[in-house]
């Protein structure tokens, strides 16, 4: 059994490592630079530098890489050796503070929207030190930031870091007028919940669409999925535990707070969810629990997926980002205290969410928009792409108040009682907790859903970070002219909740009915991938990240672009691998079965006469299979049409009125053909093989 308090961090250069290595005063200076933002010295440098090799070669690291994250989605890596060649033919082990503290990547092929040519390949990466350095692979990782030549960012961690400067300043400027200690920083804090699927890798392997796609592209419904609700938190097997146990062992390695696991909802689908960290660590860590995960389940013969919705027909993966605002000193600006309805700065915090997320629906369904996600959002497993704000009953029956000039009546909190008496009571909560809000408070923090469970959560939390900033600095400007401060927050918070309470909605998300309400309310319902990205370079929002410096108008053109091209390019994989795969496979499988019907036809006619089952089966398996030969024909065709097009929101229309949904088409008629085709002829394994052979 591992020692868990001397396992976790072991392969983390923390501030435990970082005090017993360097000098008082260059550990002093380095807290500096990552407590109050000054620039770090060269000298200072070189010293962190030559300490953090020492402690990576004790650990047995051979090379170091920059760690960064470009717009890819995922992270990337360039390994050195720390070898210096010496006179004497031989070899030292070294590593310098400008190593440290700058890398020169090649920055051709990563995408860049256009920012760069493909002969501008120099690119620069930066090292970050707010955030740990860390040992995998047998490599010392430094994160860092990613940009070009000519200064344009490449990357999700630097927008990221932005954001988090402007909403501590903002934030900032509100504690001061409250009278708060003014040594105090802020920061956001997140917490990602990750779910995924694991599946047997023998069976994967047989998969081309899991394997090229990361989803099934065919597949018909098993007798069993999840409608015993059987699997969400049920028992862990074996093999799956075993696996928990190794993954959460190799993230306290790396520094990364895994906490919680159990099954998920639908069968072979289980969730991790981390302690709450500083955001930028946060993401640093979320991005390391998803390569985790996937390197751990090959050692057990198991592969984890982490698509959106690898399923058809039960439920797809998400990723909640649990987001908060705090202070160094441990105060949550989101906690509402024993008594909210007097607690005056919670409540001003409360109303910038509410308008922010009002204001700017666009950015935030933005946020969780890719092709793989389109499939889930909107099923009855997680939020519509329609934007609202859970508060339960408590805090919105105080801002009712605050809206109509009258006095708040406490709800009074209630003893639970199982009528049993060896069981404890206590006082329930005031408010429910609401699955289905996209974006739901849920005690002292904000649990945005819409995320895909592929998704890095730093899009999502440059934007929450910077439309909350950006409503902060507005509350911040009128009060700091303010001559009667108590009345004028109440002010600011009673035009809020006028104005914008149609973003509050306590109701089940999942209905139908709501999606009427919501289009009543005049609430944004943008339903697809190329539907909702157009709106990311409206003038109103190029304005807003230039106000606050996160991004420049061509920095986010290009991140437009290379959002749309994604979209294009999943759609096309997906459909040149159904293409593939039903014509080398299903197609002259199928023909193969009604051959040996037909045969088995006329043998039965020669002797008992002819077979009512088989005639009855090689006419439907016929007639299936033509249909899905000229599906195919007809998605084929189609792909062609997109030749024709240049501009990258049409080619994305185009991929999701034209090829998407003859896709669709195909997958409805191939999935009849699995039906009725003695299992011995089809290709591929099944749903059921899938689902419940781990």
């Amino acid at each position: 059994m591992a020692n868990i308090p001397e396992l976790f961090g072991s392969f983390v250069f923390n501030d435990t490592e970082m005090q017993a290595r360097l000098p008082k005063e260059v550990y002093e200076a380095l807290k500096h630079t990552i407590d109050d933002g000054e620039a770090l010295d060269l000298n200072v440098a070189n010293e962190v530098a030559a300490a953090m090799k020492d402690w990576a070669v004790e650990h047995g690291a051979t090379h170091y890489t920059h760690w960064f994250q470009p717009m890819t989605g995922i992270t990337a890596e360039k390994h050195d050796s720390f070898i210096v060649p010496t006179a004497d033919g031989k070899v030292l082990m070294e590593f310098s503070g400008k190593e440290l503290i700058k890398g020169e990547p090649d920055a051709s092929s990563f995408p860049s929207g256009g920012l760069r040519s493909t002969f501008e390949a120099r690119g620069y990466t930066s090292w970050d030190p707010t955030s740990y350095a860390f040992i995998k692979d047998g490599s010392l990782c430094i994160p860092t930031a990613f940009y070009s030549y000519s200064g344009e960012v490449l990357d999700k961690k630097t927008p990221l870091l932005r954001s988090m400067k402007v909403i501590s300043h903002q934030a900032g400027r509100i504690l001061k007028l409250f009278g708060e200690d003014l040594d105090a920083t802020v920061t956001t804090t997140v917490g990602a919940e990750q779910e995924y699927f694991l599946i047997d890798k023998d069976i994967y392997e047989k998969r081309p669409d899991l394997i090229f796609t990361g989803r099934t592209l065919f597949g018909c419904k098993p007798p069993k999925g999840q409608e015993l609700e059987d699997h969400y938190f049920g028992a862990i097997k074996t093999r799956v535990s075993a696996y928990m146990k190794e993954l959460d062992e190799e993230l306290w390695k790396l520094g990364v707070l895994a906490k919680t696991k159990h099954n998920e909802a639908a069968p072979s689908q289980h969730e991790l969810a981390p302690i709450f960290a500083t955001t930028n660590i946060a993401t640093d860590h979320n991005q390391l629990t998803m390569e985790v995960m996937k390197k751990v389940a090959e050692r057990h013969n198991l592969v984890c997926l982490l698509h959106e919705k690898p399923f058809l027909g039960v439920n797809g993966s998400g990723k909640h980002n649990n987001w908060s605002i705090s202070t160094n000193t441990g105060v949550n600006l989101l906690n509402p205290g024993k008594y909210p309805e007097n607690n005056l700065r919670f409540l001003l915090f409360l109303a910038a969410v509410i308008k922010a997320v009002d204001e700017h629906q666009d950015l935030l369904r933005i946020s969780a928009a890719s092709a793989g996600n389109d499939h889930r959002l909107g099923a009855s497993e997680a939020p519509p792409a329609i934007m609202s704000v859970f508060l339960g009953d408590e805090l919105t029956a105080i801002l009712e108040a605050i809206e109509t000039d009258t006095p708040y009546q406490k709800i009074k909190k209630e003893k639970m009682d199982g009528g049993v008496d060896v069981l404890p009571q206590f006082r329930k909560d005031t408010t429910d907790r609401n699955r289905t809000s996209p974006f739901a408070f849920t005690g002292n923090k904000f649990e945005f859903r819409m995320l895909g469970s592929a998704f890095s959560i730093s899009c999502s939390n440059i934007i929450l970070n910077t439309i909350v900033a950006d409503v902060l600095c507005d509350f911040a400007d009128r009060l700091e002219n303010s001559s009667d401060f108590e009345n004028d927050v109440m002010t600011i918070i009673k035009e809020t909740v006028t104005k914008h309470k149609r973003i509050i909605f306590n109701g089940n998300n999942y209905s139908d009915e709501w999606v009427e309400e919501a289009k009543e309310r005049g609430l944004l319902n943008l339903k697809t991938t190329p539907e909702a990205l157009p709106h990311y370079i409206s003038e109103e929002n190029i304005a807003l990240f230039g106000k606050h410096k996160i991004y420049s108008r061509s920095e986010m053109e290009s991140r437009l672009e290379v959002l749309l091209e994604s979209y294009s390019k999943v759609i096309n994989i997906e459909a040149l691998t159904m293409l593939e795969m039903v014509r080398k496979e299903i197609l002259p499988a199928c023909s193969r079965f009604a051959s040996d019907l037909c045969v088995a036809i006329q043998n039965k006619a020669a002797t008992v006469g002819a077979g009512a089952y088989e005639m009855e089966l090689a006419k439907k398996v016929t007639v299936l299979t033509d249909e899905l030969y000229h599906t195919i024909h007809r998605l084929d065709e189609n792909l062609q049409g997109v030749k024709q097009l240049t501009d990258g929101a049409e080619i994305a229309q185009y991929y999701c009125d034209h090829v998407l949904s003859v896709m669709n088409e195909a997958r409805l008629v191939a999935d009849q053909l699995e039906e009725v085709t003695d299992k011995t002829y089809w290709p591929y394994p099944s749903y059921g093989d899938l689902l419940f052979s781990v």
